[in-house]
Parts: C-alpha cells; structure tokens; sequence
C-alpha cells in the first residue's frame, strides 16, 4: 500500500484554538489520516505547535516567565487538548525544537550558497514609544486593497493579500496603539523569491489541478500578482538564529529567521524529533522527506489564510534548495467556520473554543459536528441550533437510537448472546446491496478528501439500518415468527458492528463503544469489504454482547439555552 504523509498547520503556542482552527487543519488531518490506516495504508500524521515569533514573547512577558518557560506549558495545555480531541497524531512536535533549529539553517545555507539569499540594507519601521523595530505582526493599520482596518503588517486576514508594514495607512503599534513610529535602516536576509518564480509556476501547474479549488486559485492569485522576494530574518530575542558561520554580522546583531520561513521547515524537524524519540532507532525521518517523490504522497490540511505561504514561499525555499526535498502534493483547504456569522474573538471571548468544548459535551459530539458541516466550498457557520439538530438528530436518534433499541430488546427477549434466527431473505439481500452500495460512496468520498460528502454517507448508512428495522419490525415480528425476529436482531447487531468499524475516523471513541459490545475472539477487521457488507456476517449467532452505555444524550431545550447564555448566539426566530 502507498506511503502517506500528512501535516496540519501548526497551530500557534499563543492561546486556546476555538473550533474554527480546529475544523480548518488538525481535525480533518486526523479523520483522513485515521481512514487511510484503516484501508492498509503506511501514514505519518505529523503536527506541532508554532512557538516563534513576537506574541509569544508578548504573552511571556505578560504572565512575567521567560519565553521558553512559557512554550513548553502552553504546548503541553495544548496537547492534552488535542488529546481530549482523540486526535491521532504520530508525533506533536515543537518548532522550537534544536532539531527545527538545525534544519532550518541547513536550509537557509543552502538557499544562500544556490544564489538565493541576499542580505539588504531596508528601512524598517521603529516605535519611538516601544524602543524597538516592530515585526510585521505587530504593525496594524487598514488594508490598502480592501480596507479593512485591523490588517497586519505580513497580511490582511479579511483580503489574504501579503503586505508589507509600510503597505499599511494609518500604521501604529499592535503593542502600544502608539502610531509615533518611525522608519530606520535594518540589516534583513531576503528570500528571492521572484527568482524562482517561474519554477513556483511550474510546480505548482504540475500539481494544483488535484488540489481542491479554494487552494489552487489562491495559489494561482498569488502568481499572478508576481512573488516579490521576502525578508526572512526578523529583530527579536525568540526564534530561530541566523547562523554565525554564514552571517556572522547579523548572527552578531542577534538577527532570527521569520517565523512564516521556520514554521513549515518544522514538518520536516518533528518528523526528525519523531525519529530521534524512537529508543530502537529503526525510524527513518529521511525517508519521508527525502528522494521520496515516489514512495510518498503527502496532504496538507489547512486554513485559507494559510495557503499562500504553503502552496509558494515554502515550496519555493525546498526548490531553491536544490535537494531532493518531498513537496506537497494535495493541499487542502478550508474556509472559515464563522460564530453566528461573525468571526470568533479570543480577545471578545466570542464563541466555542476548545477546551470548553471538552468541558460540555464528549469529543465525538464536536467531531461528527464540525466535519458533517466542514467549511469545504464556502464559509459555514456555526449556531447552537444546528449543533444541537445535528447532534440529536443524526447521533442521538439516527445512530445512537438504532444501536441500544436493537442490543436491549434482543437482550430482553433472546439473552446475551447474539440470537441464531433463521437464513436471510429478500430483505437481508436487498440491505446487503444497498449497505454495500453506500459503503462504496463513503469510500469514495473519503478517497476524495470530500469531507461533508463522506459523512452524508456515512448518515445514510445509519439511516439504512433504521429503515430495515422499521420495515422488519422485530417487536412485532416476534409474536409470529420469532425466528424471524431472531434473524432481523442478529442482521442489525451486524450492522452495529459494520458501523463501529466504518465511523471510526468520524467517531473514535463511540465506535469503540460499539465494537465492544461484542465478545468476538479475533476482532481484527480493520475495514469492511464489499462481500462482507452484503453478507453482514462479521457476528455470527452466539457471540457474547453487552449492551453499552447511551453513546449520545439528546441535547435539551434547557441546555441550548445554557449554551447561549455562557458563549452567545441569539435565539432562532
């Protein structure tokens, strides 16, 4: 089977992530990455958390902790987070790891020994009031191209257009809101950018027609306007540090690589602090990573704010290394998942942010929630009333209903074990092929990375089992054919068992559950066949079960209104 790599946008070390970050690059990454496993496929799901850059120095200083302190804590609080999410990474890393460190100045060595870094002389923007040069982050005006009033130095959140701090109007001070700022001359190495423009374009030609089309016409945008050579060193005490053997007068000047630069060469350093954490020492980083254009198919899941970055200025830096560097193959992309229409605020405390989540409800709830409603062609939004519909409609009624009325009245009326019954009919045939049917279309969906598609699949194979039982009936069934009731239990215990497998990616932890409640001695499916899908004969008669908990608590009038109240969202009309 292929060899998959997959990464997800590192989520950044300052703050909680609400659910918008979660639904756009790790959760998704973790649904596929968990699909391909289970259909024999050899992944590496690699993550990590940002921890470069001046708000990370910002937040140190505020809590009054030295930088490093406070990466190392809020990596852990955010790990234990995506834990609680069930997300499966194969490794979590940091990209303030000596292992990113050195990766990234090998990188940069040879980008400059190609021809491809240049150390220039610019003026760069000073606040009088701060005392110091101001990274591009924490320079804030209004956006020249829209006119959104809150852009940032690097880019505009509202238009994804890249700026430079001087692009911006009325620019004052993220730090201080001081606009006394001024413009004094800097040393800065500049990645050229628009020397590799044309081979960028010929990459990225060769691949963007497999790329959903929200990441490649932001590619091809990004071209079209032409790549402008970057700076990729910044002034500040916490980041990667331009090595001195190369730049011994900014390495002097305690010059350190732009974060946008670093960030991504990390999916390659948590793959080698994957690696280096391995007690054999039989795990191969460079084998994913390098000469492996063929062997390797690699994802990335991402925000569309991220894939500038992603789909030119990193494959750029691997091009113009001129090493045999894997690049991405499928980026994928999201669009916002907004908060009753509006963005969410950590600063307003406007919206759902994941360890409240936790806190509220089980992690599969929020799973199936954000993926069945995945912002793929378009920004969604989330309100308490869909999550709620959604929750107690396909989980709690669909899913949940169908699994404890079958389990409790087959244990009421045959014991516990899995009833024998008589041979299968019409019906069964005639469920076999449509269970069959769907599972196809789920597979294909999934294979597809079509996300909203895949699980309006996977419904529809729940819906399946609820309208064989209602055609069966087997409360009814019972009183003149009790083997007939018999055979339609034990076909839907099948079924039960057929989705535990099939929803895993969706649902870890209830399709745990599920699968659990049988006593089978060699459960090792990973993945149900289409033969085994007609049949339904993975539990056959006799097989021990119990009946599990409630795998999902319908979602009352009483705490919706709970939820409005804590996070916001006005009522429905």
């Amino acid at each position: 089977m292929a060899r998959h790599l997959i990464t997800s946008a590192l989520p950044y070390i300052n703050g909680i992530k609400h659910l918008g970050n979660m639904v756009g690059s790790m959760l998704p990454a973790d649904v596929y990455s968990r699909y391909l496993r289970q259909r024999g496929h050899d992944v590496l799901y690699i993550c990590a958390t940002d921890e470069h850059g001046t708000p990370a120095e910002l937040a140190a200083k505020e809590q009054g902790i030295p930088v490093d302190e406070f990466c190392a804590q809020a990596h852990e609080q955010q790990k234990a987070i995506y834990d609680g999410f069930n997300l499966a990474f194969d490794y979590f890393g940091r990209s303030s790891s000596p292992q990113n460190h050195e990766i990234t100045q090998e990188i940069a060595r040879e980008l400059k020994s190609n021809g491809f870094i240049e150390e220039r002389a610019i003026r760069q923007v000073y606040s009088i009031t701060d005392g110091r040069f101001l990274p591009d982050r924490y320079i804030i005006g209004t956006c020249p191209h829209c006119g959104y009033d809150k852009a940032r130095g690097d880019q505009c959140e509202n238009c994804t257009r890249v700026l430079d701090p001087t692009d911006l109007i009325d620019a004052r001070s993220a730090i201080s809101g001081s606009s006394d700022l001024e413009v004094r001359e800097t040393k800065h190495l500049f990645l050229l950018q628009s020397a590799l423009a044309g081979e960028v374009e010929g990459w990225v030609d060769e691949r963007a027609d497999n790329w959903p089309i929200l990441a490649s016409s932001i590619a091809r945008k990004w071209l079209t306007e032409g790549l402008h050579d970057r700076a990729i060193t910044r002034d500040l005490d916490w980041g990667v540090p331009v090595p001195a053997d190369t730049w011994p007068d900014l390495a002097a000047e305690g010059k350190v690589f732009y974060v946008w630069f670093d960030a991504p060469i990390e999916y390659i350093g948590s793959t080698k602090e994957w690696a280096d954490q391995d007690p054999t020492g039989n795990r191969d980083w460079r084998s994913w990573w390098w000469e492996s254009d063929t062997d390797v198919h690699y994802t990335q899941f991402m925000g569309k704010d991220n894939v500038p970055f992603h789909s030119v200025m990193f494959p750029a830096t691997l091009l113009g290394t001129r090493a045999p560097w894997k690049k991405v193959d499928v980026i994928k992309a999201f669009n916002w998942l907004n908060y009753y229409g509006g963005k969410f605020s950590t600063s307003q405390k406007r919206g759902v942010f994941t360890h409240d989540a936790l806190e509220i409800l089980p992690a599969d709830y929020w799973r199936y929630f954000m993926m069945a409603n995945a912002p793929e062609s378009d920004d969604s939004s989330f309100t308490w009333e869909h999550f709620t519909a959604t929750v107690n409609k396909d989980l709690a009624d669909t899913l949940g209903n169908f699994v404890n009325r079958v389990l409790s009245f087959s244990r009421k009326r045959f014991g516990d074990d899995v009833p024998a019954g008589g041979e299968p009919g019409e019906a069964e045939a005639k469920l076999g092929e449509e269970i069959a049917r769907l599972l196809t279309e789920y597979e294909t969906q999934m294979e597809a990375i079509q996300f909203r598609k895949a699980a309006a699949a996977l419904r529809a194979l729940w819906s399946a089992g609820n309208s064989y039982l209602e055609e069966k009936a087997p409360w009814l069934e019972i009183k003149t054919n009790p083997e007939g009731a018999a055979l339609t239990l034990r076909t839907a215990m099948n079924l039960i068992h057929l989705y535990a497998v099939v929803s895993e990616p969706f649902i870890p932890t209830s399709a745990a559950a599920m699968r659990g409640a049988f006593t089978l001695k060699d459960d090792t499916a990973t993945w149900v066949t289409a033969d085994e899908a007609k049949s339904l004969t993975s539990v056959p008669s006799g097989t021990p079960f119990t009946v599990p908990p409630v795998l999902f608590a319908k979602i009352t009038d009483e705490d919706l209104e709970t939820y409005r109240e804590r996070f916001g969202g006005e009522a429905a009309e």
